[in-house]
Protein backbone atom coordinates (compact mmCIF):
# COMPACT_ATOMS: atom_id res chain seq x y z
CA UNK A 1 0.00 0.00 0.00
CA UNK A 2 3.08 2.49 0.80
CA UNK A 3 4.03 1.77 -2.66
CA UNK A 4 1.05 2.75 -4.02
CA UNK A 5 1.70 5.68 -2.40
CA UNK A 6 4.50 6.26 -3.18
CA UNK A 7 3.67 6.16 -6.83
CA UNK A 8 0.65 8.41 -6.99
CA UNK A 9 2.53 11.08 -5.12
CA UNK A 10 5.41 10.48 -7.85
CA UNK A 11 2.69 10.95 -10.74
CA UNK A 12 0.97 13.70 -9.29
CA UNK A 13 4.46 15.49 -8.77
CA UNK A 14 4.70 14.97 -12.38
CA UNK A 15 2.10 16.51 -13.65
CA UNK A 16 2.17 19.43 -10.87
CA UNK A 17 5.59 19.90 -13.12
CA UNK A 18 4.36 19.79 -16.72
CA UNK A 19 1.93 22.76 -15.93
CA UNK A 20 4.62 25.48 -16.40
CA UNK A 21 3.48 28.53 -14.45
CA UNK A 22 3.79 31.92 -16.70
CA UNK A 23 7.21 33.13 -16.59
CA UNK A 24 9.46 35.87 -17.35
CA UNK A 25 13.21 36.38 -18.46
CA UNK A 26 14.58 37.79 -15.47
CA UNK A 27 15.57 40.67 -18.09
CA UNK A 28 11.96 42.16 -16.98
CA UNK A 29 11.81 43.13 -13.46
CA UNK A 30 11.16 46.25 -11.14
CA UNK A 31 13.22 48.80 -11.15
CA UNK A 32 14.29 48.20 -15.18
CA UNK A 33 14.08 50.50 -18.08
CA UNK A 34 12.34 49.87 -21.28
CA UNK A 35 13.59 51.59 -24.31
CA UNK A 36 11.98 54.45 -25.54
CA UNK A 37 10.71 55.44 -29.27
CA UNK A 38 10.52 51.83 -30.10
CA UNK A 39 7.44 49.06 -30.21
CA UNK A 40 7.69 47.56 -26.07
CA UNK A 41 8.16 43.97 -26.28
CA UNK A 42 7.17 41.44 -23.74
CA UNK A 43 8.03 37.82 -23.76
CA UNK A 44 8.06 34.94 -21.72
CA UNK A 45 6.57 31.35 -21.20
CA UNK A 46 3.78 28.94 -20.21
CA UNK A 47 2.16 26.45 -21.37
CA UNK A 48 1.24 25.66 -24.76
CA UNK A 49 -2.12 27.16 -25.21
CA UNK A 50 -2.71 29.27 -22.48
CA UNK A 51 -3.81 32.76 -22.84
CA UNK A 52 -1.90 35.29 -21.31
CA UNK A 53 -2.66 39.20 -20.26
CA UNK A 54 -0.25 41.84 -20.02
CA UNK A 55 -0.55 45.04 -18.54
CA UNK A 56 2.10 48.12 -18.61
CA UNK A 57 0.69 51.02 -16.55
CA UNK A 58 -3.05 51.44 -18.17
CA UNK A 59 -2.11 49.78 -21.71
CA UNK A 60 -3.04 45.79 -22.06
CA UNK A 61 -2.11 43.08 -24.61
CA UNK A 62 -2.97 39.80 -25.16
CA UNK A 63 -1.40 36.71 -26.75
CA UNK A 64 -1.83 32.88 -27.06
CA UNK A 65 1.65 30.85 -26.62
CA UNK A 66 2.77 28.93 -29.10
CA UNK A 67 3.20 24.65 -29.05
CA UNK A 68 6.37 24.99 -27.37
CA UNK A 69 4.88 27.48 -24.51
CA UNK A 70 6.62 30.70 -26.34
CA UNK A 71 4.83 34.13 -25.82
CA UNK A 72 5.41 37.33 -27.31
CA UNK A 73 3.11 41.03 -26.71
CA UNK A 74 3.91 43.97 -28.71
CA UNK A 75 3.19 47.11 -27.12
CA UNK A 76 3.16 50.88 -28.61
CA UNK A 77 6.18 52.44 -28.08
CA UNK A 78 6.68 55.16 -25.56
CA UNK A 79 8.15 58.45 -24.99
CA UNK A 80 10.94 58.46 -22.00
CA UNK A 81 9.03 58.33 -18.49
CA UNK A 82 10.92 58.98 -15.61
CA UNK A 83 7.54 58.14 -13.04
CA UNK A 84 7.60 54.60 -12.42
CA UNK A 85 4.75 52.49 -13.77
CA UNK A 86 3.65 48.25 -13.00
CA UNK A 87 3.79 45.98 -15.33
CA UNK A 88 1.44 42.59 -14.75
CA UNK A 89 1.82 39.24 -16.53
CA UNK A 90 -1.01 36.93 -16.14
CA UNK A 91 -1.47 33.37 -17.02
CA UNK A 92 -4.39 31.11 -16.44
CA UNK A 93 -4.42 31.04 -12.96
CA UNK A 94 -0.78 32.73 -12.05
CA UNK A 95 0.58 36.14 -12.40
CA UNK A 96 3.64 38.42 -12.30
CA UNK A 97 3.42 41.52 -11.20
CA UNK A 98 6.52 44.48 -11.18
CA UNK A 99 6.81 47.93 -10.08
CA UNK A 100 8.83 50.87 -10.35
CA UNK A 101 9.24 50.66 -14.12
CA UNK A 102 10.67 53.31 -16.22
CA UNK A 103 10.88 54.25 -19.90
CA UNK A 104 14.15 55.89 -21.33
CA UNK A 105 17.19 54.67 -23.17
CA UNK A 106 19.49 51.32 -22.76
CA UNK A 107 22.95 50.40 -23.24
CA UNK A 108 24.82 47.59 -23.46
CA UNK A 109 28.05 47.01 -22.38
CA UNK A 110 30.82 44.48 -23.07
CA UNK A 111 33.72 42.95 -23.81
CA UNK A 112 36.74 41.85 -21.55
CA UNK A 113 38.03 42.38 -18.70
CA UNK A 114 38.42 46.20 -18.81
CA UNK A 115 34.82 46.72 -19.73
CA UNK A 116 34.22 44.38 -16.79
CA UNK A 117 36.71 46.52 -14.31
CA UNK A 118 34.51 47.83 -11.69
CA UNK A 119 34.10 51.31 -9.79
CA UNK A 120 35.31 49.64 -6.74
CA UNK A 121 38.85 48.21 -8.93
CA UNK A 122 38.80 52.11 -10.43
CA UNK A 123 40.32 55.22 -9.83
CA UNK A 124 38.98 57.20 -6.89
CA UNK A 125 36.56 54.46 -5.74
CA UNK A 126 35.56 56.07 -2.53
CA UNK A 127 34.51 58.89 -3.83
CA UNK A 128 33.16 57.77 -7.26
CA UNK A 129 30.89 54.88 -5.02
CA UNK A 130 30.50 57.57 -2.71
CA UNK A 131 28.81 60.16 -4.97
CA UNK A 132 27.06 57.26 -7.31
CA UNK A 133 23.21 57.82 -6.07
CA UNK A 134 21.53 58.30 -9.69
CA UNK A 135 17.99 56.73 -9.21
CA UNK A 136 17.00 57.38 -13.02
CA UNK A 137 19.83 54.99 -13.86
CA UNK A 138 19.44 50.96 -13.47
CA UNK A 139 21.83 48.58 -13.52
CA UNK A 140 21.60 45.00 -14.70
CA UNK A 141 24.68 42.37 -14.79
CA UNK A 142 24.57 39.67 -16.46
CA UNK A 143 26.55 36.63 -14.50
CA UNK A 144 29.67 34.92 -16.59
CA UNK A 145 28.14 32.04 -18.35
CA UNK A 146 29.17 29.89 -21.40
CA UNK A 147 26.88 27.60 -23.45
CA UNK A 148 27.18 25.12 -26.23
CA UNK A 149 23.74 26.68 -27.58
CA UNK A 150 21.40 29.79 -26.44
CA UNK A 151 19.98 30.35 -23.89
CA UNK A 152 16.35 31.84 -22.87
CA UNK A 153 17.19 33.00 -19.55
CA UNK A 154 19.55 34.93 -17.45
CA UNK A 155 20.17 34.54 -13.46
CA UNK A 156 20.47 38.67 -13.12
CA UNK A 157 18.00 41.36 -11.64
CA UNK A 158 17.79 44.94 -12.06
CA UNK A 159 18.95 47.50 -9.45
CA UNK A 160 18.71 50.95 -8.91
CA UNK A 161 21.82 53.00 -9.12
CA UNK A 162 22.98 53.52 -5.55
CA UNK A 163 26.29 53.34 -3.70
CA UNK A 164 24.92 50.24 -1.97
CA UNK A 165 24.75 48.43 -6.09
CA UNK A 166 27.45 50.12 -8.16
CA UNK A 167 30.62 49.11 -6.24
CA UNK A 168 31.15 45.89 -8.59
CA UNK A 169 29.05 47.35 -11.77
CA UNK A 170 31.57 48.30 -14.73
CA UNK A 171 33.32 51.16 -13.92
CA UNK A 172 33.00 52.40 -18.08
CA UNK A 173 29.88 51.96 -18.51
CA UNK A 174 28.42 53.12 -15.42
CA UNK A 175 30.63 56.45 -16.55
CA UNK A 176 29.13 56.40 -20.15
CA UNK A 177 25.38 56.28 -18.39
CA UNK A 178 25.80 59.16 -15.94
CA UNK A 179 26.95 61.21 -18.62
CA UNK A 180 24.38 60.23 -20.60
CA UNK A 181 21.82 60.45 -18.08
CA UNK A 182 23.38 64.14 -17.13
CA UNK A 183 22.95 65.28 -20.56
CA UNK A 184 19.70 63.92 -21.64
CA UNK A 185 17.33 64.44 -18.25
CA UNK A 186 16.30 60.45 -19.01
CA UNK A 187 16.48 57.39 -17.89
CA UNK A 188 19.09 55.33 -18.62
CA UNK A 189 19.30 51.20 -18.25
CA UNK A 190 22.82 49.93 -18.61
CA UNK A 191 23.42 46.02 -19.31
CA UNK A 192 26.63 44.76 -18.29
CA UNK A 193 27.54 41.64 -20.14
CA UNK A 194 31.41 41.35 -20.27
CA UNK A 195 33.89 38.63 -19.20
CA UNK A 196 37.49 39.62 -18.34
CA UNK A 197 39.97 37.36 -20.93
CA UNK A 198 37.52 37.20 -23.52
CA UNK A 199 38.21 36.96 -27.31
CA UNK A 200 36.02 37.93 -29.88
CA UNK A 201 34.71 35.06 -31.19
CA UNK A 202 33.07 33.97 -28.23
CA UNK A 203 30.61 36.70 -28.44
CA UNK A 204 29.69 36.04 -32.45
CA UNK A 205 26.75 34.45 -33.48
CA UNK A 206 28.47 33.28 -36.77
CA UNK A 207 30.80 30.62 -37.50
CA UNK A 208 34.37 31.18 -38.38
CA UNK A 209 36.89 28.40 -39.96
CA UNK A 210 39.43 30.59 -38.42
CA UNK A 211 38.13 31.23 -35.21
CA UNK A 212 38.31 29.90 -31.72
CA UNK A 213 35.33 29.14 -29.55
CA UNK A 214 32.65 30.41 -31.12
CA UNK A 215 29.33 31.67 -29.25
CA UNK A 216 29.73 30.24 -26.26
CA UNK A 217 28.91 33.94 -24.55
CA UNK A 218 27.09 35.03 -26.91
CA UNK A 219 24.28 31.73 -26.39
CA UNK A 220 24.26 32.51 -22.79
CA UNK A 221 25.47 36.16 -21.74
CA UNK A 222 23.31 37.88 -25.22
CA UNK A 223 20.73 35.68 -26.63
CA UNK A 224 18.78 35.73 -23.78
CA UNK A 225 18.63 39.56 -24.05
CA UNK A 226 18.70 40.07 -27.64
CA UNK A 227 14.72 40.52 -28.07
CA UNK A 228 14.69 42.96 -25.65
CA UNK A 229 15.04 46.12 -27.55
CA UNK A 230 17.81 48.73 -27.02
CA UNK A 231 19.09 51.80 -28.09
CA UNK A 232 22.96 50.57 -28.45
CA UNK A 233 26.46 48.83 -27.31
CA UNK A 234 29.49 50.14 -26.20
CA UNK A 235 32.27 47.44 -26.69
CA UNK A 236 36.29 47.22 -24.86
CA UNK A 237 37.99 44.19 -25.91
CA UNK A 238 41.13 43.28 -27.69
CA UNK A 239 43.74 42.41 -25.75
CA UNK A 240 43.52 39.16 -26.67
CA UNK A 241 42.47 38.87 -30.13
CA UNK A 242 46.14 41.29 -29.88
CA UNK A 243 48.36 39.02 -32.59
CA UNK A 244 45.27 39.42 -35.31
CA UNK A 245 45.92 42.55 -37.11
CA UNK A 246 43.77 43.32 -39.28
CA UNK A 247 41.79 39.70 -39.18
CA UNK A 248 40.62 41.91 -35.91
CA UNK A 249 38.99 44.39 -37.77
CA UNK A 250 37.01 41.70 -39.97
CA UNK A 251 35.83 39.72 -36.86
CA UNK A 252 34.65 42.86 -35.40
CA UNK A 253 32.85 43.38 -38.30
CA UNK A 254 31.17 40.19 -38.22
CA UNK A 255 30.40 40.95 -34.60
CA UNK A 256 28.64 43.86 -35.01
CA UNK A 257 26.97 42.61 -38.22
CA UNK A 258 25.02 39.63 -35.84
CA UNK A 259 24.03 41.78 -33.32
CA UNK A 260 22.56 44.12 -35.57
CA UNK A 261 20.22 41.10 -36.58
CA UNK A 262 18.45 41.26 -33.55
CA UNK A 263 18.94 44.80 -32.48
CA UNK A 264 18.71 46.31 -35.19
CA UNK A 265 20.43 47.12 -38.71
CA UNK A 266 21.52 51.08 -37.78
CA UNK A 267 22.30 49.91 -34.10
CA UNK A 268 25.53 52.18 -32.54
CA UNK A 269 28.36 50.81 -31.99
CA UNK A 270 30.95 52.84 -29.78
CA UNK A 271 34.43 51.15 -28.94
CA UNK A 272 37.48 51.85 -26.99
CA UNK A 273 40.78 51.54 -28.54
CA UNK A 274 43.06 49.51 -26.51
CA UNK A 275 45.38 51.41 -23.80
CA UNK A 276 49.89 50.89 -24.70
CA UNK A 277 51.04 47.89 -22.43
CA UNK A 278 54.56 46.96 -22.15
CA UNK A 279 53.51 43.07 -22.09
CA UNK A 280 52.20 42.58 -25.98
CA UNK A 281 54.74 41.37 -28.46
CA UNK A 282 57.08 43.98 -30.65
CA UNK A 283 55.11 45.90 -32.99
CA UNK A 284 51.74 44.02 -32.55
CA UNK A 285 49.68 46.88 -30.84
CA UNK A 286 50.17 49.44 -33.29
CA UNK A 287 49.27 47.22 -35.84
CA UNK A 288 45.88 46.27 -33.76
CA UNK A 289 45.26 49.33 -33.39
CA UNK A 290 44.94 49.79 -36.99
CA UNK A 291 42.52 47.49 -36.98
CA UNK A 292 40.73 48.97 -34.62
CA UNK A 293 40.67 52.09 -36.55
CA UNK A 294 39.81 50.58 -39.28
CA UNK A 295 36.15 49.85 -37.95
CA UNK A 296 35.11 53.27 -38.24
CA UNK A 297 34.72 52.61 -41.72
CA UNK A 298 31.70 50.84 -40.59
CA UNK A 299 28.47 52.33 -40.54
CA UNK A 300 27.39 53.33 -36.85
CA UNK A 301 30.35 53.17 -35.02
CA UNK A 302 33.41 55.45 -32.78
CA UNK A 303 36.11 55.28 -31.37
CA UNK A 304 37.42 56.42 -27.80
CA UNK A 305 41.27 56.75 -27.85
CA UNK A 306 43.37 56.13 -24.38
CA UNK A 307 46.78 56.59 -25.20
CA UNK A 308 46.78 59.13 -22.76
CA UNK A 309 44.96 57.58 -20.02
CA UNK A 310 47.68 55.17 -18.54
CA UNK A 311 48.97 55.23 -15.43
CA UNK A 312 51.46 52.22 -15.34
CA UNK A 313 52.19 50.63 -18.60
CA UNK A 314 52.92 47.36 -16.77
CA UNK A 315 49.14 46.97 -15.98
CA UNK A 316 46.99 46.06 -18.91
CA UNK A 317 44.01 47.80 -16.70
CA UNK A 318 44.73 51.45 -16.75
CA UNK A 319 42.50 52.97 -13.66
CA UNK A 320 40.96 55.63 -15.55
CA UNK A 321 37.93 54.50 -16.58
CA UNK A 322 35.81 57.65 -16.04
CA UNK A 323 37.35 59.54 -19.13
CA UNK A 324 37.00 56.22 -20.82
CA UNK A 325 33.31 56.28 -20.50
CA UNK A 326 33.27 59.89 -21.41
CA UNK A 327 34.93 59.30 -24.02
CA UNK A 328 31.98 56.80 -25.35
CA UNK A 329 29.28 59.22 -24.30
CA UNK A 330 30.94 61.80 -26.92
CA UNK A 331 29.64 59.73 -29.79
CA UNK A 332 26.78 59.06 -28.74
CA UNK A 333 25.73 62.62 -27.84
CA UNK A 334 26.63 63.40 -31.09
CA UNK A 335 25.91 60.54 -33.95
CA UNK A 336 23.07 59.24 -31.40
CA UNK A 337 21.41 61.97 -29.76
CA UNK A 338 22.17 64.74 -32.51
CA UNK A 339 24.24 66.99 -30.42
CA UNK A 340 26.67 68.06 -32.86
CA UNK A 341 28.67 70.51 -31.22
CA UNK A 342 29.80 68.02 -29.07
CA UNK A 343 33.71 66.84 -29.99
CA UNK A 344 33.66 62.82 -30.81
CA UNK A 345 37.66 62.17 -30.81
CA UNK A 346 41.16 63.10 -30.88
CA UNK A 347 42.76 63.76 -34.31
CA UNK A 348 42.66 61.03 -36.76
CA UNK A 349 44.81 60.76 -39.49
CA UNK A 350 43.88 61.79 -43.00
CA UNK A 351 46.70 62.00 -45.72
CA UNK A 352 49.80 63.32 -45.91
CA UNK A 353 51.65 65.49 -48.62
CA UNK A 354 55.33 65.48 -49.51
CA UNK A 355 56.55 69.04 -50.13
CA UNK A 356 59.92 68.57 -50.92
CA UNK A 357 61.77 67.36 -47.50
CA UNK A 358 58.06 68.32 -45.55
CA UNK A 359 55.55 65.35 -44.52
CA UNK A 360 52.72 67.73 -44.19
CA UNK A 361 49.70 65.65 -42.33
CA UNK A 362 46.19 66.72 -42.74
CA UNK A 363 43.45 65.44 -39.16
CA UNK A 364 40.31 65.12 -39.04
CA UNK A 365 38.81 66.20 -35.64
CA UNK A 366 41.75 68.83 -35.72
CA UNK A 367 40.77 72.24 -34.50
CA UNK A 368 42.79 73.59 -31.86
CA UNK A 369 45.89 71.49 -32.46
CA UNK A 370 48.23 71.47 -29.71
CA UNK A 371 50.23 69.69 -27.08
CA UNK A 372 48.06 68.93 -23.79
CA UNK A 373 51.57 69.51 -21.84
CA UNK A 374 53.29 72.44 -24.09
CA UNK A 375 56.44 70.98 -25.28
CA UNK A 376 57.00 70.02 -28.88
CA UNK A 377 55.00 67.60 -30.69
CA UNK A 378 56.55 64.26 -30.02
CA UNK A 379 56.13 60.80 -31.57
CA UNK A 380 56.35 60.96 -35.41
CA UNK A 381 58.78 59.38 -37.44
CA UNK A 382 59.74 59.73 -41.21
CA UNK A 383 61.26 57.09 -43.55
CA UNK A 384 62.89 57.80 -47.00
CA UNK A 385 62.39 54.79 -49.59
CA UNK A 386 64.47 52.85 -48.28
CA UNK A 387 61.77 52.38 -45.64
CA UNK A 388 63.91 53.60 -42.54
CA UNK A 389 62.07 55.44 -39.79
CA UNK A 390 63.77 57.97 -37.97
CA UNK A 391 62.82 60.37 -35.05
CA UNK A 392 61.16 63.32 -36.44
CA UNK A 393 60.33 67.04 -35.54
CA UNK A 394 56.87 67.76 -36.18
CA UNK A 395 55.66 71.41 -36.07
CA UNK A 396 51.38 72.34 -35.55
CA UNK A 397 50.84 74.62 -38.21
CA UNK A 398 46.56 75.08 -38.24
CA UNK A 399 45.03 71.96 -38.17
CA UNK A 400 48.25 70.11 -39.93
CA UNK A 401 51.60 68.70 -38.58
CA UNK A 402 54.57 69.55 -40.73
CA UNK A 403 56.82 66.79 -40.25
CA UNK A 404 60.88 66.79 -41.43
CA UNK A 405 64.12 65.29 -40.25
CA UNK A 406 67.71 65.77 -41.11
CA UNK A 407 68.33 62.21 -41.95
CA UNK A 408 65.29 62.32 -44.30
CA UNK A 409 65.58 64.59 -47.58
CA UNK A 410 62.57 63.18 -49.40
CA UNK A 411 60.48 61.26 -46.71
CA UNK A 412 58.12 58.60 -47.98
CA UNK A 413 56.13 57.65 -45.96
CA UNK A 414 55.55 58.84 -41.62
CA UNK A 415 54.00 57.44 -38.81
CA UNK A 416 53.00 58.45 -35.48
CA UNK A 417 52.85 56.64 -31.39
CA UNK A 418 53.70 53.07 -33.61
CA UNK A 419 54.87 51.53 -30.42
CA UNK A 420 53.59 49.65 -27.74
CA UNK A 421 54.72 51.72 -24.89
CA UNK A 422 53.83 55.40 -25.97
CA UNK A 423 52.37 58.44 -24.60
CA UNK A 424 52.10 60.88 -27.70
CA UNK A 425 50.91 64.66 -26.50
CA UNK A 426 49.21 65.76 -29.84
CA UNK A 427 45.74 66.89 -29.04
CA UNK A 428 42.73 68.67 -30.02
CA UNK A 429 41.12 71.84 -28.28
CA UNK A 430 39.35 69.45 -26.25
CA UNK A 431 42.46 67.97 -25.45
CA UNK A 432 41.81 64.40 -26.71
CA UNK A 433 44.51 62.52 -28.12
CA UNK A 434 45.46 61.82 -31.50
CA UNK A 435 45.32 58.59 -32.39
CA UNK A 436 48.66 56.27 -33.77
CA UNK A 437 48.82 55.76 -37.80
CA UNK A 438 50.92 55.02 -40.46
CA UNK A 439 51.01 56.65 -43.81
CA UNK A 440 51.54 53.60 -46.11
CA UNK A 441 48.22 51.44 -47.10
CA UNK A 442 46.88 53.31 -43.54
CA UNK A 443 43.37 51.04 -43.36
CA UNK A 444 41.64 53.75 -40.34
CA UNK A 445 38.54 55.53 -41.08
CA UNK A 446 38.72 59.10 -39.79
CA UNK A 447 35.18 59.04 -38.28
CA UNK A 448 33.71 62.21 -39.83
CA UNK A 449 30.40 60.50 -40.75
CA UNK A 450 28.88 57.56 -39.27
CA UNK A 451 29.64 55.59 -42.34
CA UNK A 452 32.97 57.12 -44.08
CA UNK A 453 33.51 53.70 -46.13
CA UNK A 454 31.44 50.85 -47.39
Amino acid sequence: MRYVLTVIASLLTLVSATQADVKLPSVFGSHMVLQRDKPIQIFGFADPGEKITVTLGEEKGTATTGPQGAWKITLAARKANAKGVTLTVEGDGTSITHTDILVGDVWVGSGQSNMEWSLLQSAKPKETIAESSHPLIRLYHVPKVQTQTPQRDIQATWRICSPKNTPNFSAVLYHFGVKLNKELDVPVGLINSSWGGSRIEPWTVTADAKAKQVGGMYNAMIAPISQFPVKGVIWYQGESNMNEGMLYRDRKATLISDWRKFWGKDMPFYFVQIAPFAGYGAGKLPELWEAQAACLNLPGTGMAGTTDLVDDVKDIHPKNKQDVGERLARWALNRTYGKTDIVVSGPLFKSVTIDGSKAVVSFAHAEGLKTRDDKPVSDFEVAGEDGKFVAAEAKIEGDKVVVTAKEVSKPAQVRFAWKNIVNPNLVNKEGLPAVAFRSTEWKGGTGETSNDKK
